[in-house]
């Protein structure tokens, strides 16, 4: 039974990664899908009041650092960025910014996917702290959000493209 558990931790590893930066069949992952935006088209709006990507890659970030808090006990507030869920992120701020967050969301990820592979085959069933779901409900709610994010980012692509066209 514990190999199978083990097994188990391991695929939700594999999980996290196909959704994130691992090749998958389902298309591009949300590394893929942020792979080469540059700033311009990171801070491009479909609308008023709408998210652009560069919100939704701190978003991702942000979800993923809370299920990694969850997994690990860590306390609330260690987030690097003030704010909880979606973050306001500057129209012009610069190159530099856009990057170190896309790092921020490459070192959450990591530092996810290490809990995880770190996790024993019991404590996958086990309700994460502050949490009403299972850890490993987390793990694949999180992965999920990822692939989820990355088809809002591709779409959000293709409209900057168009809008820019005209």
């Amino acid at each position: 039974m514990a190999s199978k558990n083990r097994s188990l931790v391991e695929e939700l590893v594999v999980i996290l990664d196909r959704s994130y930066n691992k090749t998958s069949w389902h298309g591009p992952n949300l590394r893929a899908a942020i792979r080469g935006v540059n700033l311009e088209t990171a801070i491009w709006r479909p609308g008023e009041k709408r998210h652009n990507i560069w919100e939704n890659v701190v978003h991702c970030a942000y979800w993923k650092y809370v299920v990694w808090r969850k997994l690990t006990g860590a306390k609330r507030g260690s987030f690097p960025l003030k704010g909880t869920n979606w973050f306001t992120r500057p129209d012009a701020d610069g190159e530099a910014t856009w990057r170190s967050d896309i790092a921020l969301l490459d070192d959450i990820h990591s530092r996810l996917r290490e809990a995880v592979g770190a996790l024993k085959p019991g404590q996958l069933a086990q309700t994460a702290a502050g949490s009403k779901g299972n850890r490993r409900t987390l793990i694949a709610g999180v992965a999920a959000h990822d692939v989820y994010h990355a088809g809002q980012i591709q779409l959000l692509k293709r409209l900057a493209a168009d809008a820019r066209k005209y």
